[in-house]
């Protein structure tokens, strides 16, 4: 098999490592993660960009080649997550958007269906609307269908670290639906980066796991390495599992028989 572009919305990118940029203990942490890494995606929440440019404005610190995803980070209803994005839009953010509603304060699961209608509304604008959901096949559709430019489901809890506990329901996203799969939110290491790229994921968005880590821009570079080569991995045409053994030598012939 060769290798697509990673496209989105006509705009093609040569890194499928997104980076997230909470909880990095400093902004020069975050810069260094960025251009270690090479990503060239990046997710701000517009409550963390200060609109007047002060000298602690977290865009000081994303290089200008860098594709501003802008979340709606603590949106609770559709209409919130709206009007986050128009703000976000209207300040100069552009009209590239994560559109994230939560209305679970212990979960932080996604609501679908809120987030279903926000993208109707905000990719009917003209905004490049990638959506964060729980993975569930007749939502993506249903996003497809709204003008989502791709879909972001869980790989598990939001901040957790715990990888990939909907794998099964991710792979079916991945089988059925025409848009980029982008693999969000739980994604603790670069093994398990790893392993949603083999499944034919289009792209890892992490940003917890590299935020806390002792050395942030070491593992964000880990993370970028392990996504090419997850992405390496399924390209290559991986075997299928097996329920039992199988020897990679003649069972026969031993000695003198």
């Amino acid at each position: 098999m060769i290798d697509t572009a990673f496209t989105i919305a006509r705009t093609t990118f040569t890194s499928r490592f997104l980076l997230g940029t909470g909880k990095f203990k400093s902004k020069a942490d975050l810069k260094a993660a960025i251009e270690t890494s090479g990503t060239q995606i990046v997710t701000v929440a517009l409550r963390r960009i200060d609109l007047d440019h002060h000298e602690d404005n977290i865009l000081e610190y994303i290089p200008k080649n860098v594709t501003l995803l802008t979340n709606t980070s603590g949106a609770r209803t559709a209409d919130e997550a709206i009007r986050i994005a128009r703000l976000a839009r209207a300040s100069g953010q552009g009209n590239w958007v994560k559109i994230e509603v939560i209305n679970d304060s212990k979960y932080l699961l996604p609501d679908n269906d809120a987030t279903i209608q926000a993208t109707r509304i905000l990719a009917a604008e003209g905004f490049i609307v990638l959506p964060y959901v729980t993975p569930d096949l007749y939502v993506a559709r249903r996003l497809v269908e709204a003008g989502a430019a791709a879909v972001m489901p869980l790989g598990s809890f939001i901040g957790s670290n715990q990888g990939l506990q909907t794998r099964a329901f991710i792979q079916v996203l991945i089988n059925e639906i025409s848009l980029p799969i982008i693999v969000d939110a739980g994604i603790g290491a670069p093994s398990q980066a790893c392993e949603a790229m083999e499944l034919g994921a289009a792209a890892v968005l992490v940003n917890t796991a590299v935020a806390i880590a002792d050395n942030p821009a070491m593992i964000a570079k880990a993370f970028a390495q392990a996504v090419d080569a997850g992405r390496a991995g399924y390209l290559s045409g991986l075997p299928s599992r097996r329920p039992t053994g199988e020897a990679s030598s003649p069972l026969t012939g031993f000695l003198y028989e």
